[in-house]
């Protein structure tokens, strides 16, 4: 068996392997979380039921568990994944990458965001999936709750740069933390709109899975781009 992965990742680079572990897993706990859902006492969506009503005091659903610190950390967090800091960020790494004379990279960052940002919008046009009722939301949002944007997009954004910025270090416990940092953005993300109430979990690992898809495909183009050099080439090649 490990000589079959051995083969299989043959090639790939640390950042590549770790994307694409990170979206098999995605995949995977979304596909048990759908299946669990509909067995259970027979009720569709049971276990989001279950997570929303966990995360919330008995006494008073309006009241998140944990300490009062949490819920004010979860909102700042949250705030991360909002298009505000997305396109801010995107934005400063295309100026980054103009200033050090990779426009076709920058522009191809661009696409790669601004893509994605489009296909979550139809998605949610395309569900129409009402938010959760079950608890009272701690944040204001307006827009339907499948997949959920916020984590959907953050995957797109983080794990793309993620991947850039990966390419562009020689040393590969800097390529291994990159990638880190840009899963565990995304994951803390996804959290904490469930936590907030604003989502169903079931909205925020598809969002996971279709992000990390989309990030995936954006990788093996840029690899493709870079090789045929209609973007630039990255500092270290395998």
């Amino acid at each position: 068996m490990p000589a079959i992965f051995d083969r299989l990742f043959r090639g790939h680079r640390t950042d590549s392997r770790i994307l694409i572990f990170f979206l098999a897993t995605a995949a995977s706990a979304f596909l048990s979380l759908r299946l669990g859902s509909e067995i259970m006492e027979g009720e569709s969506f049971a276990i989001d039921r279950v997570v929303l009503e966990g995360l919330r005091t008995s006494a008073d659903r309006a009241i998140p568990i944990g300490p009062y610190w949490v819920e004010q950390a979860m909102r700042d967090i949250t705030a991360l994944g909002g298009v505000t800091i997305l396109t801010l960020l995107t934005a400063l790494t295309a100026a980054y990458l103009l200033a050090s004379r990779k426009a076709g990279t920058a522009l191809f960052l661009i696409a790669a965001i601004a893509g994605g940002a489009i296909v979550s919008s139809i998605l949610k046009a395309g569900y129409a999936r009402p938010r959760p009722e079950l608890v009272p939301h701690l944040v204001e949002v307006h827009s339907t709750s499948f997949p959920s944007g916020h984590a959907m997009n953050s995957a797109i954004t983080y794990l793309t740069l993620g991947v850039l910025l990966a390419r562009s270090e020689t040393d590969r416990r800097v390529r291994i933390f990159l990638m880190s940092v840009a899963i565990g953005l995304t994951l803390t993300i996804g959290m904490s709109r469930v936590y907030l109430g604003v989502h169903w979990p079931s909205d925020v690992v598809a969002g996971w899975c279709v992000g990390a898809c989309w990030a995936a495909l954006c990788s093996l183009a840029a690899r493709a781009l870079q090789r045929s050099r209609t973007i630039e080439q990255p500092t270290e090649k395998h």
